[in-house]
């Protein structure tokens, strides 16, 4: 039964086998048409018609792929022109190809996607690199290379790199030059940069040097000096050229150009030592292809066939490996049961008119399948590991970073979606996990224009005649800051002092001058001072001015020069002793906590003495009597009682070294407070301050204000400006009973200022917030970053501290006069009273250890009376044992003759010891 189904199935299966073998070989056509449109006389399409030629003939010599069926490739000389590219692919159309390699011009590339899509006829360009050909609006347009918008993730990674922050773009003025352009803007606002100026060219190489003249003299008068080219090669080489005919290849300039510029290098290399000369230090990109057998093997068939003119590129290798792709795709097509045939396209036909012949145009019925056949594809080329991602892109995108140097080029690293810029290949990096980290981005040196190792600082003051626009703030309070000279636009005062010096010291000169913002009436506002560079009115904006928060989101700030932070400055009166003085050495908890400490001590005492020293026993009234004298005596060491157990000996000696502590504490406390004036505020800091419903003042223009009333939630009914000094000590002088304020808010600078002159008012609390002043500059301005490391070099050379210390700034280098409570607190002590509180935990414990050991053990008949009645017993016979005296039959005599000698040592009267045996005699009395 077994062999008889066995025998049924494996006939079943090879007829089966047999049917589906017949229909494909009769789905197979014999040939199979595929269009190749490209520009013949380019440096690409050079190169690509080569390597298609040799695709086609190793595709149809290899009889496993396509099982007998031919390719036939007809290539048609295609013109990057829009419009006589359309005219060209509406011809081709026409003659029933399953699909097109190419177009080579992103020009051309939506022109023909649309026709393509309409005829579902699969367009696989290996050159057409415009980031915007997304899948979504051409779902028949595949690109078998990479898009130019990781090429441009790649220069952004490059600037940022190097700290750059702007960029200037020159760019073919055509969709593959804006859309680039497009790309590298949205990639360099990732990482906080942006492009300064972009300016375009005529993407035709009619273009002359006078045109291109006219871009690069006004890209001389920019402040970058990077500058991005996106132009095909025949205009990059002018616009080295007449960059090098102005100094513009020299040293401060970075020129980053795309792969354009490379595959030049690579097919027409050597180039000539006058067109080397003019590109020195240019970094260039080139798709990167990974190394391999076959690879090179394909290189020495290139050579013998080329001669190595041209030299193959990396666009030549990505065609050689479209003819293979389409080739597996086809194959996985037929094997599928994919036919080939046509169906006229009945919308085409009821606009075709007599002389556009456009219904010769058919649709290809299977165009889907083969699509998805293509997107399918997973393979290994010459390029490396060929595979679509969800996006219709090539997965592993990489390039290499090339730097022009002499008479050939040389490469310093890679780039890669993956991880970023390395120096180690990618297919290592692949082999990792990913680290995009900035410790983790690296290249070699690089020979920059000029012939110089050093990183250009990427930008320069601009040299258009244009003056720095900077805002100074017209104070009519605290001049000693800033101020300006009656009667001109020139400005004093210490943080001019402090612009002059930092922009000495910076390596260019920096063309500026100050502008005044302010009535003159009242002091501005520094938030509308701020606000005005983000507008346009101001570049920067020098003065007194607090880096806060807000600020800081709209503005970048240079390195403080000086340390700031609100304070409360409050009058003061002086503070009398009164009847009650002697309390105030101790805060409440201290005095609870040592008056506590006094009982617990005594408490442990007794129990350590009880059994043991006749001086602890008695009637339960003289024994609490006995704890509290002993407890409170010890604060003046007139303790009579003697302490016999090592246990309470050691317990009072660590309680005395406490009371030692405060008692020299508490005394040295209250002789400051009854000898020494003091002066109190009823404002102690900012918690009372906030509290109390009393008015408060503050500097016209600070932004003390903003902070107080959104930060602190105080109501502005409650916030007063103050103009001047003097409205500060007028303000303060008549307090919030007579129409002036209980304390004034403001930044330390000024208050130390204030208080130089002024010896009624003081500094109560701490400093709540942290800043400091600074220059403001727009966001990402790089005189901002020079401007910070001149003020560092200032402050560590001791130029500042000079500057301070001068002139109108002297006053900063008073020192601040804070109002402190003179009261102690537990946080001094605590440490004291811990080591107090384990040392006698410790010896109750090893006590009362010692008192179960003594415990005599439980007689049979108790064990019979029950759980419950047993544990009271025991807990009595406990509590019997630590009343008790202890047994001294055994160790009496000893401790008498030690308690006789303690006597004569201590030199006890005889009225002592007579007192001592009365006790002894109560003791027994009481016992009974």
């Amino acid at each position: 039964m077994n062999v008889t189904g066995f025998i049924f199935l494996l006939l079943l299966y090879l007829g089966v086998f047999q049917i589906v073998c017949s229909r494909n070989a009769s789905a197979r056509p014999a040939v199979v048409n595929i269009g190749a449109m490209f520009k013949f006389n380019s440096t690409i399409g050079q190169v690509a018609k080569i390597a298609i030629d040799e695709a086609l003939k190793d595709v149809n010599s290899n009889s496993s792929i396509l099982k007998g069926t031919k390719l036939n490739i007809t290539l048609q000389n295609s013109n990057c022109n829009g419009f006589l590219g359309m005219v060209e692919a509406l011809r081709y159309m026409a003659t029933d190809v399953i699909a097109i390699i190419g177009p080579q011009c992103s020009v051309v590339a939506p022109i023909i996607s649309h026709v393509a899509s309409e005829l579902q006829v699969p367009l696989l360009s290996f050159a057409a690199t415009d980031p915007t050909l997304s899948s979504l609006e051409f779902p028949f347009f595949v690109r078998t290379t990479q898009t130019d918008l990781y090429q441009m993730t790649a220069v952004a990674d490059i600037i940022d790199h190097y700290g750059w922050k702007e960029a200037i773009a020159i760019y073919t003025d055509d969709d593959w030059g804006r859309n680039g352009v497009f790309a590298l803007k949205d990639k360099l606002a990732e990482r906080r940069c942006r492009i300064s100026y972009k300016v375009g060219i005529q993407p035709y190489s009619s273009v002359t040097r006078g045109d291109v003249m006219d871009i690069l003299v006004k890209v001389a008068l920019m402040q970058s000096r990077i500058v991005v080219l996106h132009v095909n090669p025949v205009i990059a080489f002018k616009v080295f050229s007449v960059a090098n005919h102005l100094g513009m290849m020299g040293n401060g300039y970075v020129w980053i150009a795309t792969d354009q510029l490379s595959l030049v290098l690579d097919s027409n290399s050597p180039l000539s030592s006058e067109t080397m000369d003019t590109m020195q230090g240019v970094l260039t990109l080139r798709q990167h292809t990974p190394d391999s057998d076959k690879k090179r093997a394909f290189f020495a068939r290139w050579n013998d066939i080329t001669g190595g003119s041209p030299g193959l590129n990396s666009f030549g290798l990505y065609a050689y490996d479209t003819v293979w792709l389409l080739a597996y795709s086809l194959d996985a097509f037929f094997n599928q049961g994919g036919v080939i045939s046509f169906s006229n396209d009945s919308r085409i036909n009821s606009v075709a008119g007599s002389t556009l012949h456009l219904e010769a145009m058919s649709i290809f019925d299977d165009g889907k399948l083969l699509l998805k056949n293509i997107l399918l594809s997973d393979f290994v080329g010459l390029t490396g590991h060929l595979k679509f991602n969800s996006d219709k892109s090539l997965i592993l995108p990489a390039y290499d970073i090339i730097n022009v140097l002499g008479t050939g080029i040389r490469q310093i690293g890679y780039w890669s979606n993956y991880s970023g810029l390395s120096t180690v290949s990618p297919e290592t990096l692949y082999t990792r996990p990913p680290n995009r980290s900035s410790a983790n981005q690296k290249l070699h040196s690089v020979i920059w224009p000029g012939e110089t190792l050093s990183t250009p600082r990427g930008w320069v003051f601009p040299n258009n005649g244009k003056l720095l626009r900077i805002g100074v703030p017209n104070r009519v309070s605290y001049k000693e800051f800033v101020s300006r000279i009656q009667g001109t636009d020139m400005f004093k005062g210490f943080c001019i002092d402090v612009f002059t010096a930092a922009v000495n010291l910076l390596p260019y000169a920096v063309p500026y001058k100050f502008i005044s913002f302010g009535d003159g009436r009242k002091n501005p506002s520094y938030t509308e001072l701020v606000n005005k560079i983000t507008t346009g009115d101001f570049d920067a904006v020098v003065g007194d001015i607090a880096i806060v928060t807000n600020r800081t989101r709209i503005v970048d700030f240079t390195q403080p020069y000086v340390s700031s932070g609100l304070v409360i400055v409050a009058r003061l009166e002086k503070q009398r002793s009164g009847a009650w003085a002697f309390f105030r050495p101790f805060g409440p908890r201290m005095w609870i906590v040592t008056a506590s400490f006094f009982i617990i001590v005594g408490m442990v005492i007794w129990i350590l003495e009880h059994r043991i020293n006749d001086e602890f026993r008695g009637p339960p009234k003289y024994q609490i009597i006995t704890i509290l004298w002993f407890s409170f005596s010890t604060m003046f060491f007139a303790h009579r009682e003697n302490t016999m157990s090592t246990l309470g000996r050691l317990v009072l000696l660590i309680w005395l070294f406490v009371v030692l502590i405060i008692n020299s504490s508490y005394t040295a406390s209250l002789t400051s407070i009854l000898t020494v004036e003091h002066l109190s505020s009823p404002i102690k800091g900012l918690e009372s301050l906030v509290t109390d419903n009393e008015p408060i003042g503050y500097q016209e223009g600070s932004f003390a204000e903003r902070y107080l009333s959104e930060e602190l939630n105080i109501s502005r009914s409650r916030l007063f400006p103050l103009g001047s000094p003097e409205e500060y000590a007028s303000a303060l002088e008549r307090g919030p009973e007579n129409g002036g304020v209980a304390a004034i808010v403001d930044e330390r600078p000024y208050v130390e200022l204030f208080l130089s002159s002024q010896c009624k008012f003081r500094i109560v609390g701490q400093e709540f917030t942290k800043s400091g002043w600074g220059f403001a500059f727009p966001r990402d301005s790089p005189l901002a970053i020079d401007m910070s490391s001149a003020i560092l070099t200032l402050s560590e050379n001791g130029d500042l501290q000079r500057i301070h210390a001068s002139g109108s700034a002297k006053h900063l280098q008073l020192e601040s006069t804070e109002i402190e409570t003179s009261q102690l607190n537990l946080s001094s002590f605590w440490g004291l009273f811990l080591i107090c509180g384990i040392a006698c935990f410790v010896s109750l414990l090893i006590y009362f250890l010692q008192i179960l050991q003594q415990l005599p053990p439980a007689p049979e008949s108790a064990s019979r009376t029950g759980p419950v009645r047993s544990r009271s017993r025991r807990l009595q016979r406990i509590l019997s044992l630590l009343d008790e005296k202890e047994d001294q039959s055994k160790g009496g005599q000893k401790r008498r003759k030690v308690d006789n000698d303690g006597d004569e040592e201590l030199g006890s009267s005889p009225k002592r010891r007579e007192r001592n045996n009365s006790n002894s005699n109560r003791n027994v009395t009481w016992s009974n």
